[in-house]
């Protein structure tokens, strides 16, 4: 299911679709122990990190539809265990939390939106 949104999303950026962005100067992402059931929700600005429980989050930049900040954030996101290697490197869609999601046993980390101010 995953590579068929995928190939859709693909298909029409190629289609001549596309929609016009503005660049958020931040994020609001939310975590999850899955543990003991704690959420959190951290904001980031772009190009810094925080730690999150027993990781840590790397915001580079979040995007939004142009108009519309409260729409739909996209935000590409780094996430680090203690040894400092990589569990999770890409876009994370606030809509759409599930389609590139971290896979971590313990933890949940996904996209609320995008800062303006």
């Amino acid at each position: 299911m995953r590579g068929l949104l995928l190939a859709g999303l693909l298909l029409g950026a190629s289609a001549g679709w596309a929609e016009t962005v503005s660049r958020g100067n931040g994020a609001v992402l939310r975590v999850l122990d899955k543990l003991t059931g704690d959420l959190q929700d951290v904001e980031l600005a772009d190009g810094d990190a925080a730690p999150m429980g027993r990781l840590q989050v790397e915001l580079a930049e979040c995007r939004y539809p142009e108009g519309n900040p409260s729409g739909d954030a996209y935000a590409f996101v780094t996430v680090r265990d203690t040894t400092g290697e990589p569990v999770f490197s890409g876009w994370m869609i606030a809509s759409s939390p599930a389609l590139n999601a971290l896979d971590h046993p313990r933890y949940d980390v996904w996209v609320i939106r995008c800062k303006t101010s």
